[in-house]
């Protein structure tokens, strides 16, 4: 997308961040959850900037031998702009890159017909459910995995 540019995260975009993440969710991480992140190695940590602007981000971590896509999300405003398939593209990117990781999985809202689009045009196949695990509204999560 033109005038967007996907770069690592710093502690100087975690007040945006941070600010992104209690507008879209009704359980929405801590700071010091980002913060957290931030300073892990095995954390892919990116943002996606428009105009100055964090308009989106992405945070994918490693624990031993599994990789989990913790959270990616866009502005209301900048959704249906590609900003999310660029977040997850250059976090797939870094994991071939930089990591022994062979599958990358994730949770996401059964009601969250668009994100999970977004996952399957990546290759992600549906490998399960969760029922009532989510919460404020109460909904099931659809496990998804990829091969990386």
């Amino acid at each position: 997308m033109e005038g967007v540019t996907i770069r690592q995260m710093t502690s100087a975009d975690l007040a945006e961040v941070h600010a992104i993440e209690n507008l879209c969710y009704s359980t929405p991480w801590s700071l010091n959850s980002f913060k957290y992140e931030l300073g892990k190695k095995d954390t892919i940590l990116k943002v996606a900037v428009s105009n100055g602007r964090v308009t989106g981000y992405v945070c994918v971590r490693t624990i031993l031998d599994v990789t989990h896509l913790l959270n990616i999300t866009v502005l209301p405003e900048s959704r249906r702009k590609g900003i999310a398939g660029m977040l997850l593209s250059e976090a797939l990117d870094e994991l071939r890159r930089t990591k022994p990781a062979t599958q990358l999985t994730l949770e996401v809202r059964q009601s969250n017909t668009a994100a999970i689009r977004l996952y399957e045009k990546f290759g992600f196949k549906v490998t399960g459910k969760r029922k009532n695990y989510y919460h404020k509204p109460d909904d099931d999560a659809v496990l998804m995995e990829v091969e990386v």
